[in-house]
This record gives structure tokens, sequence and C-alpha cells, in this order.
């Protein structure tokens, strides 16, 4: 059962990258933007030869309590991230799925598609936060065996 959800859009970028021997375009996520519903289609923010930048709203943050030790840990980390999975759609890069709990991540990292780990934002972790500390209890750490 769905517990909450944020709307969001994804701030994707095409970038040109050149070796001595050819020239090529690598695209990623690198970062999101909560969506407050004002955003409407994909939106252009700077093209150049060199890179692209552009706001794909439509997709949403959505937590799910069999879900709350990914997102705890993700909560912990040294640098929370929001995991962006995206395909290749008419010649650019699409965001299909964003997720902030870690183990969904570590899936769409080990699924060999496309994915990206970005910054959280603020708001967004304080929205995360917010639900774990009503809807999770931490698990008390199981002691090891005492080799004597």
């Amino acid at each position: 059962m769905k517990m909450g959800s944020m709307p969001i859009a994804v701030l994707m970028q095409r970038r040109v990258v050149r070796t001595r021997w050819t020239e090529d375009e690598a695209w990623s996520a690198v970062g999101i933007v909560p969506d407050r519903g004002n955003l409407g289609d994909v939106q252009e923010l700077s093209r150049s030869p060199e890179r692209d930048y552009y706001l794909v709203p439509g997709l949403e943050l959505e937590l799910y309590p069999d879900e709350n030790e990914g997102y705890y840990e993700n909560c912990m980390a040294p640098e929370s991230k929001v995991f962006v999975l995206w395909r290749m759609q008419d010649g650019r890069a699409m965001p299909v799925r964003a997720s902030v709990s870690y183990v969904e991540g570590t899936r769409m990292f080990d699924s060999g598609e496309n994915a990206d780990g970005v910054d959280m934002p603020a708001e967004v972790y304080a929205w995360l936060a917010a639900y774990l500390r009503e809807h999770y209890q931490p698990q008390p750490r199981k002691k090891g065996r005492q080799h004597g």
C-alpha cells in the first residue's frame, strides 16, 4: 500500500565526450526538483554543441512500507540520493522511474539499465525524514556470536 508520494521533475543532461579518436554523447540524470504542477511538458533549459539540459516533469517519488529499510539507509547515508532510471526515447534520455530507497537504487544499478543517483534536495529529504519518523522503527542489531 502506497503511504505517500511527491511529484518531481528530473533534470537531464546530454554532453559531448571527445577522445582522441571519437566524439560521443553521454547522457545522465543530474538533479531533481519537486513538481508543483506548473511545469507542463519537457522543458529545454539550455542548448549548446557541447551540452544540453532539459527538465522532465511527470515522475513521482512513492513510499511503500516494504521499502522502509532502504529509505532509512538512504536517509542515514552521508549523501542521500534520489535514484533515477532512464531510457533512450526519440533520440534523448528520458527518466522512467525514480526512488528514494537505497535498496531500489541498487536494483536499478544492478539491472543493467541506465541509472544515476542524484543529490537529494532538502525538501525531499525533509519529506522522507518525516515519513520515517512516523512509519519506521529501526530493527535492533543482532549480536554476532562471541568466539572464545
